[in-house]
């Protein structure tokens, strides 16, 4: 079993859950940038059907988007993770799931948010990953993906005192980007930001806005 073999990053999420929820779950009032995206994507959403918060973690993306007037509901691979979402979030669903191989209907999604979700991916998986994503969006449906930006592969021996043996990714945009297109998608933005000091893991950030063409069925 490999580093980031999905048993391995669910074993080692179920461990962080908690020290996970208590760091990030109120990060979003301090990026102001994350909350300007997510803010517009719920406003081009809103009333258009179901949006899934992929890689949720402990619901905070999930949250904001309910708080918008969203129809939301949050997916992870770690059942821990899902268990803290749903205490922190009781008037939200959430579920276990697998980016890899999604147990979601075709054309089933207005939006997709997936926040950092990809950064345990490794390279060769990401295809599929964005193909399911298609798979399950509807046409002029959208996705929202922040990531980090580099081409480093770091490997943390501990996650606020908690022992980790996953790699996290850091991913250029431009390939990224000939992934999503390469799978059906349109690019709508891209933007990317420094990090806020002291607030976060002190990477250069992307996001991605792109969309399911109107014209094209699900495959």
């Amino acid at each position: 079993m490999n580093a980031n073999d999905p048993e391995s990053v669910r074993a080692d999420y179920d461990r962080l859950a908690e020290d996970y929820a208590t760091n990030i779950y109120g990060e979003l009032k301090h990026k102001p940038l994350d909350c300007e995206l997510l803010t517009r994507f719920a406003a081009a959403l809103r009333g258009r059907g179901a949006i899934c918060d992929m890689g949720c973690g402990p619901g905070h993306i999930a949250r904001f988007l309910h708080d918008q007037g969203c129809e939301v509901f949050g997916l992870d691979l770690s059942p821990q993770m899902v268990a803290k979402a749903r205490d922190l979030n009781p008037d939200i669903s959430f579920r276990e799931g697998n980016m890899l191989a999604l147990d979601l209907e075709d054309a089933s999604l207005a939006g997709i948010t997936a926040f950092y979700a990809i950064v345990n991916i490794p390279a060769a998986s990401l295809p599929t990953v964005f193909s399911e994503m298609y798979r399950v969006l509807q046409p002029d449906g959208l996705l929202l993906l922040p990531f980090h930006i580099g081409d480093e592969v770091v490997r943390p021996q501990e996650l606020w005192g908690n022992p980790v043996g996953m790699e996290f990714y850091r991913l250029q945009p431009e390939r990224i980007k000939h992934l999503l297109i390469a799978a059906g998608f349109v690019m709508d933005e891209v933007v990317e930001r420094d990090p806020y000091p002291e607030i976060e893991f002190q990477s250069r950030r992307a996001y991605i806005l792109a969309r399911k063409p109107a014209d094209r069925a699900a495959t």
